[in-house]
């Protein structure tokens, strides 16, 4: 289940300045270890040391081919290759590689069941703790990036919050 949290749009001058926005409130990510072990968990005749080395192995030459301009389609999880970002340059006779790419980063564009249509259809959506509290009067949200106001002084009970500050 994604839990929901709720953030105002702090831009000053955009047509949406104050309006509420929703993000999912993520767990902290998993390695490729923690991974392996999921999916030795799942009924597998595969030891979760079999698994990590495979996945590691994946990665080095899903970059590699990348690198080499060659996509990496993973059916139904996503197609991988490169992108550059670049800045202009006046001319052609003016563009230069050094100057002008300023890096190659990973571009993953998702497929089949991961697609964001299948994925809208199969999540299913909840407020987080914080964005119940919103919603119920007990918290506002704070002009402060990532930080909330209680409507008591209790904070949130942490000895180490400022009063009447809940971190998230």
């Amino acid at each position: 289940m994604l839990k929901i949290n709720l953030y105002p749009n702090k831009v000053q001058g955009n047509k949406n300045y104050g309006k509420i926005y929703g993000r999912v409130e993520n767990l902290p990510p998993i390695d490729i270890d923690g991974l392996a072990q999921h999916m030795s968990e799942h009924n597998s005749p595969y030891s979760k040391g079999l698994i990590k080395g495979i996945l590691q192995d994946m990665v080095t030459c899903v970059k590699e081919l990348m690198l080499n301009g060659q996509p990496v389609k993973l059916a139904d999880l996503a197609i991988f290759k490169a992108a550059v970002t670049s800045k202009p340059a006046l001319n052609v006779e003016k563009f230069d590689l050094n100057t002008h790419i300023e890096n190659v980063r990973l571009c993953a564009i998702a497929t089949g069941i991961m697609s964001a249509k299948k994925m809208t259809q199969d999540g299913q959506l909840t407020y987080s703790t914080m964005a119940q509290k919103i919603k119920n009067g007990e918290a506002v949200l704070s002009l402060e990036k990532g930080k909330y106001l209680t409507t008591d002084a209790g904070g949130s009970g942490d000895d180490n919050d400022e009063p009447g500050v809940v971190n998230p």
